[in-house]
């Protein structure tokens, strides 16, 4: 069958180009105009300069395709004995290799010039004068801290202050602003740095494990004096950028130092973006020139950002907990995308947006890589130039007067906090009274039909609904009666069976506003014959429950109360008999 189909497509292929032949022109015509085009082209390649240059010859595979694209000029259309127009076999062949040859000539001409491109460019970075080499870095380092500065300059306090560094910066030279201004962040003086750990705090520093590694920084968890845990993010020595800085400029410390200028700007962020859901800077050791009288100090260009230690965010992990956790961290992402909106750094967009440039705190979400992060909206200069791309949806949104795309950068943090977050963790086992509220944020953030105000306030609705128990209205409020109550009182010897999600792996923990929605909870397990609620609280307010099936007996505890199911009360032992007489 497939040499059936062959032996079709073929035919229909001849068919196909007899008629374009009788349309157009006899192939004679047309191989032969191939033939002087490809000449011309060698021609105009071997007198013109912009390539090969005016005396230069053509390549050598221009010159050995050279014969045999004559050859088959000549053959191409061999001439038939009754001067009718040649075989068709004969003319798709020729039709092919003058193809093929006329692209080995222009291939053939393209890496000969590349080759030469390449060799004249790159001549300045292959260079081995060291003068040349620190030329070269030392423009990287002036281009590195042009993107420091406007981080630095809103560090004065007074309106005086202020605006003398804005005349310095208007009027000073690039190396005064360096020298002046750069020296806060790499010595740390400055009223940029009030920080309260600095290189005396590393003395007796130790690492404890590795926590990440990237092209630029190592992160490593880290005990410091006095055993505090810390996250410190460092250069890393054998990261992909530090690797093609010393391929490429042979100067270790400059090299460091250039690859630190990553951390330096990050740091300025964090000091810029604080937040309760912003990774907290707890400090930083900058590199200094020199080690003073004793030999001390750091060596130039080691850079240490100390931060609070926060546990990574595994989604696998998150799914598995339960719903007001969940809640939390959509909560805690929506009221950080709400400050970013309108940071003292401008609308600030999160490009890299993945649950691992976030960690848990306690609990509490926060953003701790500030890599890729864009203060200020994309410039514009028509609404077209405004679209947000995302693999399955595309948005446009308005350019304003002043050339900017309004509201791009929040709409960008929004709808991705939809498809990262809110998909994942807001709608799964959302409780029955406020899965209407839950949809209503799923649809208006998916469709980018709300700001991140109306955001914030549909969240902060639910969180209200769900801390006063509100959203339990609906419950029956005999729930209760079926239970007897024990006060100050717990369980010992208890027959626990699980559930899911659950605060306990062990058993069923879960947490609930009150004792009538515990009670509606183990009414609705058939294995469940009593609940205790414990002095343990969720991070809403909420009662941790424990729900069982049996137990052995109660215990006093003043933090506690069991309730058990009527039906289920355990009965005091009956009196013995009387002695028979």
């Amino acid at each position: 069958m497939t040499l059936i189909r062959r032996r079709r497509s073929l035919s229909k292929l001849k068919r196909d180009f007899y008629s374009s032949q009788h349309e157009v022109e006899p192939p004679e015509s047309s191989l032969t105009r191939g033939c002087k085009v490809t000449s011309a082209l060698r021609a105009g390649h071997t007198s013109r300069g912009s390539f090969l240059g005016a005396e230069q010859e053509p390549p050598a595979a221009a010159a050995e395709s050279s014969d045999s694209e004559r050859s088959l000029c000549r053959s191409a259309v061999p001439a038939a004995p009754d001067g009718k127009a040649p075989g068709m076999g004969h003319s798709l062949r020729a039709a092919a290799l003058l193809a093929f040859v006329v692209l080995s000539v222009l291939v053939s001409l393209l890496i000969t010039s590349l080759k030469q491109f390449g060799s004249g460019s790159t001549r300045f970075f292959n260079a081995t004068n060291p003068e040349e080499l620190r030329r070269g870095l030392d423009v990287q380092l002036r281009e590195r801290r042009k993107e420091i500065l406007p981080l630095l300059l809103p560090h004065a306090d007074d309106d005086d202050e202020k605006n003398g560094v804005l005349e310095e910066v208007q009027h000073s030279s690039d190396s005064a602003l360096d020298l002046s201004l750069w020296n806060e962040v790499t010595l740390g003086t400055g009223k940029a740095h009030r920080d309260q750990m600095g290189c005396e705090s590393l003395v007796d520093v130790r690492a404890v494990e590795v926590l990440g590694s990237g092209y630029t920084k190592l992160v490593v968890k880290a005990n410091v004096a006095g055993g505090q845990a810390v996250a410190l993010k460092m250069v890393n020595e054998q990261g992909v950028d530090m690797r093609k800085c010393l391929k490429e400029f042979r100067d270790a410390e400059g090299c460091r130092e250039l690859v630190s200028y990553k951390l330096q700007k990050e740091m300025l962020l964090l000091q810029r973006l604080r937040h309760p859901n912003v990774i907290k800077l707890k400090g930083h050791c900058s590199g200094v020139h020199g080690g003073g009288a004793g030999g001390g100090g750091v060596e130039t260009g080691r850079v240490a950002v100390i931060l609070e230690q926060g546990t990574p965010l595994q989604m696998i992990q998150l799914l598995q907990t339960p719903w007001e956790d969940r809640f939390r961290v959509c909560l805690d992402l929506v009221r950080l995308l709400h400050f970013l909106s309108r940071s003292p750094l401008g609308s600030v967009g999160l490009l890299d947006f993945q649950p691992r440039q976030f960690v848990t705190v306690s609990g509490q979400l926060k953003l701790t890589d500030l890599d890729d992060v864009s203060a200020g909206e994309l410039a514009c200069r028509t609404h077209a130039d405004c679209t947000l791309k995302f693999p399955h949806r595309n948005f446009t949104v308005l350019c304003s007067t002043q050339g900017v795309c309004d509201g791009l950068n929040e709409k960008r943090n929004i709808y991705n906090a939809y498809r990262f977050f809110f998909t994942y963790l807001l709608p799964h086992q959302a409780p029955p009274g406020l899965t209407h509220l839950v949809d209503h944020i799923m649809n208006t953030t998916g469709e980018l039909k709300a700001n991140i105000n109306q955001t914030l306030g549909a969240f902060e609705h639910i969180l209200l609904l769900y801390k006063s128990g509100l959203h339990l209205d609906n419950l029956h409020p005999s729930a209760l009666r079926d239970y007897t109550v024990m006060r100050d009182m717990s369980t010992s010897g208890n027959g626990e069976y699980r559930c899911w999600p659950s605060y306990s792996q062990q058993g069923c923990v879960l947490s609930v506003h009150s004792a009538r929605e515990a009670a509606h909870i183990c009414n609705s397990h058939s294995q469940c014959s009593s609940f205790t609620l414990t002095g343990q609280k969720t991070w809403t307010g909420h009662h941790l429950a424990s729900f069982r099936s049996s137990f052995g007996h109660l215990v006093p505890d003043s933090a506690s109360e069991v309730y058990v199911k009527k039906s289920r009360v355990p009965q005091p032992p009956l009196p013995p008999p009387p002695p028979s007489s």
